[in-house]
């Protein structure tokens, strides 16, 4: 099958063609279609986003990405925003699991953050009222509501998940978060078999901080999700460990979901391990559950054997890393 493979912008390159040649020692079932995105590619295209790069993600309907430079203040948005909008991928799936060998505050975490991706204070609604003053609306719909959490709910089900847990602030935004809160009571009546519970977003960023395994599969609206993700990576060593995917009806979406680290870039220090799990996440997708569970086996005995990640200069290395995996799927000692 077809596959979309965008590098992006700066170690986004090493990163996701680590996981490709990772991915290739488990399965000669897929061609990779090259296309191009991010700030890097701007000049030859007049975008950072190219209609030939939707066109291919649309034909395929699967995709592996790299990190993408975001503009800061003025101009283009977001290739990853403009992506979720255009392809309406309307999910945002963060799984979060920590491992043996890496350095985190808690053992066991097991947990997943799924974001509402097409609205919120998200959609680039923003003006400027006068000189001094910025206004940015925040839209949420009763339909885009519904749609996550029943995402959140069909994930919890397929993954023997036992809780959704809603986050909102309904008791300051009575309108907006109340209307998203109300969504949530409504869909989770539809999965009595599922436990379900709904809390005000800082009384959870403090718990998920104390107390995370307390939780499950949390689904959140844009805002909030994206700041919830971030934080739960936290939980589990930092953004290198920390896949994702974003996920519509007819198109998905894996990506690094760290950024590109420009001083870095082309040392052959960057963690790929973002996207590696990234690329386990797309093969559980399609259906390659056998060669995902091969990869995630061999990135686990790397991840207890730190030292195998690292060069002699005692920094991570990014080849290294990505020969032992394919050594460990080999079965080469």
């Amino acid at each position: 099958m077809k596959i979309t493979l965008i590098y992006g912008d700066g170690i986004g390159y090493e990163v996701i063609r680590a996981t490709e040649e990772i991915i290739d020692a488990v399965t000669d079932k897929i061609e990779w279609e090259i296309m191009e995105a991010g700030a890097e590619i701007t000049d030859k295209y007049n975008t950072p986003l190219p209609e030939e790069t939707l066109e291919s993600i649309r034909r395929n309907k699967i995709a592996l990405k790299g990190p993408t430079a975001t503009p800061v203040g003025q101009g283009f948005r977001s290739v990853n925003v403009e992506i979720r909008k255009k392809l309406d991928l309307y999910a945002n799936l963060r799984p979060l699991k920590s491992y043996e060998g890496v350095e985190t505050l808690y053992k066991d975490i097991d947990l997943v953050i799924v974001r509402e991706n097409t609205e919120g204070l998200y959609i680039g609604e923003e003006e400027m009222i006068d000189h001094e003053t910025a206004v940015s609306k925040k839209i949420i719909t009763k339909n885009a509501s519904e749609r996550i959490v029943d995402f959140a709910f069909k994930y919890a089900e397929k993954n023997n998940r036992k809780k959704v847990t809603a986050a909102h602030k309904a008791n300051i935004m009575k309108f907006s978060d109340g209307l998203f809160l109300e969504a949530s009571n409504m869909v989770a009546e539809k999965y009595p078999e599922k436990e379900y519970d709904s809390k005000i977003i800082d009384a959870m960023c403090m718990e998920l901080v104390m107390k995370p395994h307390n939780f499950d599969v949390v689904v959140a609206p844009n805002f909030y999700g994206d700041i919830l993700s971030d934080l739960c990576s936290g939980l589990v060593g930092g953004l290198g460990y920390a896949p994702g995917a974003n996920i519509g009806d007819e198109c998905a979406v894996f990506e690094a979901v760290h950024g590109t680290a420009p001083d870095i870039a082309g040392k052959g220090v960057a963690n790929p391990a973002s996207a590696i799990l990234s690329g386990c996440m797309m093969l559980e997708y399609i259906g390659m559950y056998e060669e995902a569970g091969e990869i995630i086996s061999a990135l686990k005995e790397v991840f207890a054997n730190s030292k195998q990640m690292y060069g002699k200069n005692g920094m991570l290395n990014t080849n290294k890393f990505k020969e032992e995996i394919i050594k460990k799927i080999k079965k080469i000692a």
